[in-house]
């Protein structure tokens, strides 16, 4: 099988993740090429995986072992390095969210299209291979007409506040994954509804006007409704499960645990907990460089899209403007992102 180079932008959490998983743990995509804002960085990862570096992103782009490029620089930095990207013809990986705001959103997302290059944005649990057979066998039909959507997204402890304050708040940052995975598994979604809670630290979270705590209710098109709950602090460990009810069967997707076993003494037994995502999808972050590899390889469509990004973004707003006004939010699906249908008490 033929492989893809992938010159990799920003060696942070996300960057290191994605690093290792290309240096040899896919299949179709290996790593070509490093670069990140501190050139130290920058050459130390290149040493470490036996790989170039650069030291500005303009020489990763023209460097020969940069077929095509992964972007896991810090928020701000993924949509115009996305436009700069495509416009030199690579096509492109890059972590969520596109941007901030919308307009940028929308306007990368045009950038990428008029450009003809490949974009796929990292919304990783389509990979997961619990989450994609469920996909599969939904649409297979074996679950029947889909009745009720539960997900759940809970973080063991909240990020610090230097974060908070640039992470588009809770909604755009932590239940847009939910979002997706609503879409994908179920369909569009015609109504939000959403509360939200600062729980762990009311006057940290009220300070940057945001929350730790949410439920978010959806009513699909297709009639079904949905449940959304999320924690930035849950305090117990990592948790992300998901929950489809259909006519035929019910899919349940719950594997927070670290390991296989329990371990069982006189009225009580205990399993280890994963303590944060990393530790929940190896397989996953792995697999999603590979489908990405795959696509640009056999020219393709990739399977999460910039247009699937700003659906996602777009839920997620309206989810951040029902938690604001107290109202529930009707939305309309538009063939890319959604657009406000009104609102009601």
């Amino acid at each position: 099988m033929s492989t893809l180079r992938i010159g990799l932008a920003g060696l942070g959490r996300m960057g290191r993740i994605h690093a290792e998983n290309l240096a040899g743990r896919c299949s179709a995509a290996r790593l070509g090429v490093v670069f990140d804002a501190d050139p130290g960085v920058a050459r130390e990862a290149g040493e470490r995986y036996g790989v170039p570096w650069t030291a500005s992103y303009e020489d990763l782009l023209a460097h020969p072992a940069a077929e095509a490029v992964a972007i896991a620089t810090p928020t701000g930095a993924h949509a115009p390095m996305t436009v700069t990207a495509a416009r030199a013809g690579r096509d492109v990986f890059c972590e969520k969210p596109i941007a901030l705001d919308r307009a940028t959103t929308v306007g990368t997302v045009e950038e990428v299209r008029r450009a003809g290059v490949l974009f796929q944005v990292g919304f990783h649990r389509r990979f997961d291979p619990d989450w994609a057979a469920v996909a599969e066998r939904i649409r297979a039909g074996e679950l029947g007409e889909v009745a009720l959507f539960r997900s759940s997204l809970r973080d063991m402890a909240s990020p610090p506040a230097s974060f908070l304050a640039g992470s588009g708040g809770f909604f755009r940052d932590v239940t847009v994954h939910d979002l997706d995975v609503a879409r994908w598994l179920v369909g569009e979604v015609v109504e939000v509804t959403a509360h939200g809670a600062a729980v762990s630290d009311p006057e940290g979270f009220a300070a940057v006007g945001d929350v730790d705590t949410a439920v978010v209710v959806l009513r699909f098109a297709s009639g079904a409704l949905g449940v959304i709950d999320n924690s930035r602090a849950s305090g117990y460990g990592y948790e992300c499960s998901t929950e489809v009810m259909g006519s035929l069967a019910t899919a349940r997707i719950d594997n927070p645990y670290r390991r296989g076993y329990e371990w069982r003494t006189p009225g009580l037994t205990s399993r280890d907990l994963v303590a944060d995502f990393q530790e929940r999808y190896p397989l996953a972050y792995a697999a999603e460089l590979d489908a990405f590899a795959r696509a640009v390889l056999d020219r393709t469509p990739v399977r999460v899209s910039g247009e699937d990004a700003l659906a996602a973004f777009d839920l997620a707003e309206a989810a951040d403007e029902s938690w604001r006004t107290g109202r529930t939010v009707a939305v309309r699906y538009t063939g890319t992102g959604y657009e406000r249908a009104g609102v009601r008490a």
